[in-house]
């Protein structure tokens, strides 16, 4: 083994310190503010069916944020949490993976879920936990999962997802997939321990994942500039020796970019990357949230007029493969399918009580069996207390 500073980099003979803001990390852009394309860059593999696809799924999303906040607001459905604002971020990058490989998503993630094919009747049946959900009821709501899409189920606790990326990761290297894991998470979440395990872990095991941080300015009310003193998450990546990249997280084409050349990348070499998507939520964390009272205004009106679908539209208007007339109509279109939807899914009975215990194991065991029976006999001697319970037949 080679003497610790010979691993470390040249020798020195005198103290100095190496400044934290030495390492600046450029931002990748491929549009100006206004969806013009910058003279020299770049431009990622993408034709019209790729571009229509991608604005297909951000018009939905758009309207699926704009119907759920309003339901939850007329008591239909008790939680909600918006994409808006990052929905360029989110679904330019689900546009540069195979459909095969695997998304950890934190919780601001369904555009992903969306463009890889989740129905409309997919996201009412979780929002309202009904006896169609593919979760059978357990999750609150906006916690989406797929076996089917490659969409791991979102987990509330922060970060929890990272570590676990590297490991599914790490399987899908040892199995020898043409497949790599896509770890979504917050610059919030980077501040908890796991980000820090699962990064080291993946880089010492070199585990085929791109971690995507979506910086969107906010930890739920407290910003960046409360969170750390650094150059945002980025460096953290050259950190621990993992490649690393920041992009535009507002412009749909450089996100693009970055995931096709990071997969490229991640597959060829087995390693991981790290992705620090610039963004800003425009709506409020949560509909528990109310934004006003850590932020201005003008604030939010600034980053709407970079907002990514906006840009990514004018793009495409300017390729010729997108008017105002297809827009209007595609709007109306999914602002009724939704609400279809929506009215459906509400009057779906929820899944029966023994649902509760039927997943895990092949025979319930004894102690499972003994608390449903309790709780059977405490929703019969209660009933006006549970009138949606229901029994298995």
């Amino acid at each position: 083994m080679n003497r610790p500073e010979h691993n470390a980099g040249t020798s020195i003979h005198q103290a100095s310190f190496i400044s934290g803001q030495a390492l600046s990390i450029p931002t990748l852009r491929v549009l100006n503010d206004d969806g013009v394309v910058i003279d020299g860059a770049q431009m990622p593999q993408i034709d019209q069916a790729l571009a229509l696809r991608i604005y297909d799924t951000m018009a939905y999303i758009r309207v699926l944020d704009e119907r759920m906040v309003s339901a939850q607001r007329q008591g239909r459905v008790s939680f909600y949490m918006t994409c808006k604002g990052e929905e360029a971020s989110i679904i330019g990058s689900a546009a540069g993976l195979s459909d095969d490989d695997m998304i950890m998503a934190q919780y601001r993630e369904h555009a992903a879920i969306r463009y890889r094919g989740f129905t409309s009747d997919n996201f009412m049946n979780q929002l309202f936990s009904n006896g169609k959900d593919l979760g059978k009821g357990r999750q609150m709501p906006i916690h989406y999962g797929s076996n089917e899409l490659n969409y791991m189920t979102i987990s509330s606790p922060l970060a929890t997802q990272i570590p676990q990326a590297t490991g599914y990761a790490y399987g899908q290297r040892l199995q020898g997939r043409d497949a790599i894991t896509m770890c979504y998470f917050g610059e919030g979440a980077a501040s908890e321990g796991d980000f820090h395990a699962g990064l080291n872990m993946a880089a010492v095991l070199k585990a085929p994942t791109i971690f995507y941080c979506r910086n969107n300015g906010y930890a739920i009310s407290t910003s960046t500039d409360e969170q750390f003193a650094g150059d945002g998450i980025a460096p953290r990546g050259v950190g621990y020796g993992i490649e690393t990249m920041r992009v535009d997280g507002n412009d749909c084409l450089a996100v693009l970019l970055a995931v096709q050349t990071a997969r490229e990348y991640v597959l060829a070499h087995n390693k991981p990357v790290l992705i620090e998507a610039m963004s800003y939520r425009l709506g409020a964390h949560s509909t528990s949230d109310d934004p006003s009272g850590y932020r201005s205004k003008e604030e939010e009106e600034l980053w709407a007029k970079i907002d990514g679908v906006l840009r990514f539209k004018a793009w495409m208007q300017a390729q010729g493969w997108w008017t105002q007339e297809q827009d209007d109509a595609l709007y109306a279109k999914y602002r009724e399918e939704v609400l279809n939807a929506l009215k459906v899914a509400e009057k779906v009975a929820p899944p029966t009580l023994n649902e509760l215990v039927s997943d895990v194991y092949s025979d319930v065991p004894t102690h499972l069996q003994q608390q449903l029976s309790e709780l059977k006999q405490h929703i019969a001697k209660y009933p006006a207390h549970y009138p949606a319970a229901k029994e298995s037949h």
